[in-house]
């Protein structure tokens, strides 16, 4: 894992030479904005699944899990650190079985392998000893934290109905924890209200009347304890899978200004040993489907107006751990940018990946700590890719992607395009709308400054590989574990932007004159 290249192999040059190429003009709204994202749309989390979360035969947890990773870890901390700041979410299936050691509560148990336990486990623990280190580690990477809390604490799981919890939610644990946390001094920017309690074929779930309920005596816990409205962490629910009869109806129970944020899980490539996974990844149709999800989402959001608007607190793409074939390799890059772009352009404010380390889908890898390809693509979106969002429409061709954003320094915009196609590759040309006529031709534009080009490519040219290459130079670690420096490539602006065949790239052009972004 740690030979170095120097380039990439000329035969992936020739390869991607040889493709077809076709010509798409793609036309950038620059007008006013679609939809706006937070500054820290690329987010990411830790689990606590331990060591011995095991699915299709494999146990790819290892020591990734909150309660075990070494935090200590130069690669760890670098990767990190490279975003300036990073959002992180720490949660997951197993959160609603955590308490903490704080107050009242004396013991201290591990996760253990239990048949009638809440995903096969015990109650765990969080010691105030780890959540001090965990701590340091934060301020040290200069983490953005949201911290996912236990909301099953107090209820029991009902008699009569099989996973269906009851009872109203018992604070003091939390109460206790939210003290020790702000005596400490330490910054929690959201609190998110349990782990998909909503869905209906999960490990629990929770009456959407109760849980609205209980999100308020959360808030009114929050703003008790935190005095100060501009250091009050935001109040985030439900967690779960969208279902909009419940989600319509927790949101009616609670009321205006209780949930900041809407939060939702996506897992659209399903479970994570389904041998058609590659395909779905590549399948244009297939990536469409979700945007079900977001617009149902979104309407929620307009009709009960969060502060916050919604967020994807949670998506991994494959289930359980995710594809041990494919969630690690330059492919799963076609379904994680395309979703980043779709959320966007339906006003999702977070998009929260499962997770940075462990499982399959860790941006890197458990025991390494060497970045995946899906790490650099999330990487330069945070760099490049500003919050306002910019319709863009182009001749139908479904294997290209395209997606555009006010740069994220200004001037200029930024887009990126995907293509899934694995022989044609794409020759683009931009074009500016016309504000306020539909009917007169829109703009050529015809830039003056060299573009900035970032391309991405699999190694070989093989998608599955692991290893991903930025303008043509292989993306790995250091000698000193640090990231390797992500230039772009200086382009003519008088040449079309040329999208290789399996390809992915970002592209920023200054001098592109869109009011929305000035």
């Amino acid at each position: 894992m740690y030979f170095k290249f120097t380039f990439c192999p000329i035969i992936l040059l020739l390869w991607a030479s040889l493709s077809f190429a076709q010509n798409v003009n793609v036309v950038i709204h620059g007008a006013a904005s679609i939809a706006k994202t937070d500054d820290n749309f690329v987010c990411v989390t830790l689990d606590w699944w331990p060591a011995e979360k095991c699915d299709y035969n494999q146990c790819p947890w290892g020591k990734a899990g909150i309660l075990n990773l070494d935090l200590r870890y130069g690669a760890l901390i670098n990767a990190i650190k490279a975003f300036n700041p990073l959002r992180i979410k720490v949660g997951g299936s197993l959160q609603d079985n955590v308490v903490y050691k704080v107050g009242e509560v004396s013991s201290c148990p591990n996760f253990m392998k239990r048949e009638d336990g809440l995903f096969g486990f015990s109650q765990g623990c969080l010691s105030m000893e780890r959540w001090d280190q965990l701590n340091r580690f934060f301020n040290h990477t200069g983490v953005k934290l949201t911290f996912g809390l236990n909301a099953l604490f107090g209820r029991n799981e009902s008699q009569t109905e099989k996973g269906l919890w009851i009872g109203d939610w018992q604070p003091q644990n939390t109460r206790d924890f939210m003290q020790y946390t702000i005596s400490k001094g330490y910054k929690v920017d959201s609190y998110e209200f349990g782990n998909q309690l909503s869905g209906s074929e999960m490990g629990a779930k929770v009456d959407a009347k109760q849980y609205g309920k209980d999100v308020i005596v959360l808030k009114n816990l929050v703003k008790e304890l935190y005095a100060h409205p501009e250091t009050q962490p935001k109040v985030l629910g439900p967690g779960g899978f969208y279902e909009e009869k419940w989600f319509n109806t927790f949101l009616e129970v609670s009321g205006q200004g209780i949930v900041d944020g809407l939060t939702h899980h996506i897992y659209n490539l399903g479970p994570g040993d389904d041998p058609n996974m590659m395909n779905k990844i590549l399948d244009p149709s297939y990536l469409n489907q979700v945007s079900q999800t977001y617009k149902g989402v979104s309407d929620v959001v307009n009709k009960f107006r969060p502060q916050l608007g919604a967020w994807v607190s949670e998506s991994g793409g494959a289930l359980n751990g995710g594809s041990k074939d494919v969630s690690r390799t330059f492919a799963d890059g076609f379904w994680y940018l395309d979703q980043m772009g779709m959320a966007s352009t339906y006003d999702q404010k977070d998009f929260c990946r499962q997770a940075l380390i462990g499982g399959n889908y860790g941006l890197l890898n458990a025991t390494t700590f060497v970045p995946n390809p899906d790490y650099y693509g999330a990487l330069l979106w945070h760099r490049l890719m500003g919050s306002t969002v910019l319709a863009v429409t182009k001749e139908s061709d479904p294997d290209l992607r395209v997606y555009a954003h006010c740069a994220k320094k200004k001037p200029g915009v930024s887009l990126i395009f995907i293509n899934l196609s694995k022989d044609r590759s794409f020759n683009i040309t931009l074009s500016n709308a016309k504000p306020g006529d539909a009917g007169k031709p829109n703009y050529e534009f015809v830039g003056k400054q060299n573009r900035e080009e970032y391309h991405l490519r699999a190694l070989t040219g093989d998608i599955k590989d692991d290893i991903v290459c930025l303008n043509d130079v292989p993306m790995v670690q250091t000698d000193s574990e640090d990231i390797p420096a992500m230039d772009p490539k200086l382009v003519d602006a008088s040449t079309p932007i040329s999208i290789a065949a399996q390809s992915i790239a970002y592209v920023t052009i200054r001098d592109f004159e869109a009011p929305a972004c000035v």
